[in-house]
């Protein structure tokens, strides 16, 4: 009402605002309420999926964190809160990307043995599985399918310790004098006149790369083959049907039916494999490389081996003037531009994904 005791003329948008306003905050009741309905009847999903997010909470989400050590003087040995330590910012990076000491020229050794230990295991790994899964397709007997698939999952339940173990064994060179014979594969090569008798594969920096690609392709190809044996599984037999009728052979069919129908479970794997480019597992490396002499680091060094020995082995032995308290900033700034590179991978496979097919992570 205005001073003269008079109504108020509103507006036609006005009206419509109103209007707007009243659905808007009546579709945000109604989405809560549902919300509440929906956990109120299946709560016992959400009270499932507490531990997973305690799980994450904790062991995910907590230690980004501790990222705060790449960027401050921290030595345990004197104090043991890292948030009471001195401020550097980003000079153990800058170290060692752009430094002049020997530490930086390791670190850029890792990271190139790490893209292309990690390229090369992209480029000959991934399409095994997808070939492997083909193959499981076409048995016809479930019996021996199964056996077959059995056989090809078994080594990636094998331990790390176990697989290299054996590497060693069936890699391990002759010693004549010592009567000593050459492992299975190791003699098969000197067979061949491949290498000679008393070359031992896994000290020479040429050959490393070979091995430990090769020793992964065989411990997770058929583990690795599950999910694309799932895809070919969900394809419609009337497809196949279709293409034959059609006059398609088997290599038609792989290539018309097969590969488009696995096509989404093809583009979101090769996503996630993007992702782990730079996520070459120490364990393996550092077991293959334990009694081996230093210069087979040349090609076996790789950022995760490079951060855990950068206290130890490198710090100490190999003579390099890294301080106590920046050792872990050293570390730590190693991994956080090793986890930035590969967030930018995902990113940029994803996108392009995105843009060219209707597949995508996110």
């Amino acid at each position: 009402m205005n001073m003269n005791n008079q109504p108020e003329i509103i507006s036609y948008r006005d009206l419509e605002l109103l209007r707007e306003e009243a659905i808007y905050k009546e579709m945000e009741e109604s989405k809560l309420h549902r919300y509440w309905l929906t956990i109120k009847r299946q709560w016992p999903i959400f009270v499932m999926l507490i531990p997973v997010l305690v799980f994450f909470l904790l062991f995910r989400y907590r230690p980004i964190l501790e990222l705060i050590v790449g960027f401050k003087s921290y030595d345990a040995n004197v104090t043991n809160n890292a948030f009471e330590s001195p401020w550097i910012g980003f000079y153990a990076l800058k170290e060692l990307m752009f430094g002049t000491r020997e530490y930086t020229v390791l670190f850029w050794r890792a990271f190139r043995n790490t893209f292309t230990i990690s390229m090369y295991g992209l480029l000959f790994g991934f399409p095994i599985p997808i070939i492997l899964a083909l193959l499981f397709s076409e048995i016809k007997s479930d019996g021996f399918r199964s056996i077959t698939q059995i056989l090809t999952y078994l080594p990636k339940f094998i331990s790390t310790v176990v697989i290299t173990s054996l590497l060693f064994l069936m890699l391990r060179p002759g010693q004549a004098d010592a009567n000593i014979q050459p492992g299975i594969i190791n003699g098969m090569l000197v067979w061949l006149g491949v290498v000679q008798p008393e070359v031992n594969m896994l000290g020479n920096p040429a050959y490393f790369r070979t091995i430990f690609i090769l020793s992964d392709i065989w411990e997770g190809a058929g583990y690795g083959s599950i999910v694309y044996f799932a895809a070919i599984m969900a394809i419609s037999p009337t497809s196949y049907e279709a293409a034959k009728i059609d006059g398609a052979n088997k290599l038609d069919q792989i290539r018309y039916v097969t590969f488009p129908g696995m096509a989404p479970t093809l583009t979101i794997m090769l996503i996630l494999r993007i992702g782990n480019i730079l996520s070459v597992g120490y364990e393996k490396i550092i077991l293959m490389t334990e009694n081996e002499v230093h210069w087979v680091l040349d090609t076996a060094d790789v950022l995760s081996t490079f951060i855990l020995r950068l206290g130890n082995v490198y710090g100490s032995n190999a003579g390099l003037s890294v301080p106590p308290d920046l050792i872990r900033a050293f570390s730590t700034s190693a991994d956080l531009f090793n986890s930035f590179i590969a967030m930018f991978l995902v990113l940029g496979a994803n996108f392009i994904s995105r843009r060219v097919s209707d597949t995508s992570l996110f």
